[in-house]
């Protein structure tokens, strides 16, 4: 018999946060069933292997499904508790949240629920959407009492429970790091503790209800945000007046109460790219710095776009033999942060992007954490890093790889600081 209260929990979504998630949770003995719709994901980790890059997930993942307690599939299936992991982007000019993922996820589950079962939210979501996910579910299951209505008499528990980790590091986060619970109902926070409890060494917190818990997620990405704007923004301040910002902060940040960030290209990935949206979309009169700071971080791609294209004539200038066409483009880094496969919302991405579209020479792009570029870069050569001679070198993301290596000869345009 199962030393834990839960003997079965299914994982909608295998993504970067609900693969580990459920890895997790088989690594301790109990019974996982992953749910995805992507066909490849499934098939991959049916072998014991990953489809994504984390630092020892692929161990862990190999050994859960080999030894029988993980394992995928494209439909749900019955379970006792189920963790629901699917992307919450943003939509619209006004970047108002899409909570389509979550929906559909939502009815996917309905017809499994059963007495007694425990539906937790951790998408990073907008104020409510924990609620509307109960809403959901009961418009699919009317035969079933859930807290809304019926509170801690509930057939069906409901709580929220975000992720709190960082890419590179999702498999010790995922254990060490304090969780914020906030349940629908008493109960439901109280299952929602026990449940992770059985591999968080971190405190397991339990907020007065889902609305603080989303909150605080929000809250904790927006706070990265405008402290990234701050530095992002110093960059540019200090371009303009000749200065060398990478020194600027050592100095500034030998005050004892002084930690400035350090500055980039943007801000990509999954949360603080878009989390600060969530709280502008819910409270627009109240929230001018917070959108401010996303309007600093988003233009910054451009900011180094154009700094690419002085590079570009520059190098003409240097070269009088040489046209446009001539001009060699290396490009170093794709992903929204160092040492991980992950594209989402990366500047990276879109500085490439831009400067495939309008520059006629060639470009090559250093990304040792992909096998191959997507169909978007079809102008653009995959280098090695060993294979990167060009006119105009442009640093993006600050993989490990990259600080090993010497300055390449050309003109640089560094986002990252590497080469200064």
């Amino acid at each position: 018999m199962s030393r834990h209260p839960f003997k079965k929990i299914s994982v909608v979504g295998l993504g970067y946060i609900g693969l580990p998630t459920a890895a997790m949770f088989a690594s301790r003995g109990i019974e996982v069933v992953g749910v995805d719709v992507n066909e490849n994901a499934v098939a991959t980790i049916n072998e014991g292997r990953i489809h994504i890059v984390e630092p020892d997930l692929d161990m862990v993942v190999h050994a859960a499904v080999h030894e029988g307690y993980l394992r995928a599939t494209t439909t749900p299936e019955p379970a006792e508790a189920f963790l629901i992991a699917v992307p919450t982007p943003f939509k619209g000019e006004n970047h108002d949240p899409d909570l389509s993922y979550i929906e559909t996820a939502s009815r996917a589950i309905a017809p499994m629920l059963a007495p007694g079962n425990l539906v937790i939210l951790e998408s990073t979501s907008p104020v409510g959407a924990t609620e509307s996910m109960a809403d959901w579910l009961a418009d699919a299951r009317p035969d079933l009492s859930f807290p809304q209505t019926a509170g801690e008499e509930a057939d069906v528990l409901i709580a929220h429970c975000p992720e709190r980790v960082l890419p590179g590091k999702v498999m010790q986060e995922l254990i060490t790091n304090d969780r914020v619970i906030g349940g629908m109902s008493q109960a439901s926070s109280d299952a929602a503790k026990k449940l992770y409890e059985t591999f968080v060494t971190g405190e397991c917190v339990i907020a007065t209800g889902p609305r603080v818990a989303e909150m605080a997620k929000l809250t904790e990405n927006s706070f990265r945000d405008v402290n990234i704007a701050f530095a992002n923004e110093l960059s540019m301040i200090c371009d303009h007046l000749g200065m060398d910002v990478w020194e600027l902060i050592r100095l500034a940040n030998r005050h004892p109460r002084v930690n400035i960030l350090q500055p980039g290209p943007g801000v990509g990935g999954h949360c603080i790219a878009v989390d600060p949206w969530f709280i502008v979309s819910s409270a627009p009169q109240y929230s001018p710095l917070i959108k401010m700071a996303r309007q600093v971080n988003d233009a910054k791609p451009e900011w180094i776009i154009n700094n690419t294209q002085r590079a570009i004539e520059y190098a003409l200038a240097n070269q009088p033999e040489k046209t446009k066409a001539d001009i060699t483009i290396a490009i170093y880094g794709l992903a929204f942060k160092a040492d991980i496969d992950d594209l989402r919302e990366s500047p990276a991405v879109a500085v490439a992007k831009s400067l495939a579209r309008s520059h006629i020479g060639s470009i090559v792009i250093v990304e040792p954490n992909i096998d191959s570029l997507p169909p978007e870069f079809e102008n653009t050569t995959l280098a090695a890093l060993d294979n990167t001679a060009a006119d105009v070198h442009v640093m993006l993301v600050d993989h490990k790889e990259f600080r090993s290596v010497p300055k390449p000869k050309g003109i640089l345009v560094d986002a990252r600081g590497i080469w200064t």
